[in-house]
């Protein structure tokens, strides 16, 4: 089992930066994709930004150019950098990692953008 503890999110003006962080625990080894997924009120859930265990980093079309994505060294933090914040930025969003063939969530942190 892996628990991931998100950190990070508020309330900012747009135009402003936030930064996401996401710790893995427990049973950590082999966590192959990390990422983060957001869901703003009466929406799905929607894929913002992953990153796999070699780098590779995906994004949405909605944040390219203004949010990054990356890991620590020991590959069980993901961080989302966020700039250039929006007010459809805002959502609550959730870290996600995949290991083997489970899939894992936190339980969210959410992000307000005022305009």
């Amino acid at each position: 089992q892996v628990q991931l503890v998100e950190s990070g999110g508020g309330l900012v003006q747009a135009g402003g930066s936030l930064r996401l962080s996401c710790a893995a625990s427990g049973s950590t080894f082999n966590i192959d994709t990390m990422g983060w997924y957001r869901q703003a009120q009466g929406k799905q859930r929607e894929l913002v930004a992953t990153v796999t265990s070699t780098g590779r980093t995906t994004y949405a079309d909605s944040v390219k150019g203004r949010f990054t994505v990356s890991r620590d060294s020991a590959k069980t933090t993901v961080f989302l950098e966020m700039n250039g914040l929006k007010p459809e930025d805002t959502a609550v969003y959730y870290c996600n990692a995949k290991q083997f063939r489970s899939y894992y969530w936190g339980q969210g942190t959410q992000v307000t953008v005022s305009s």
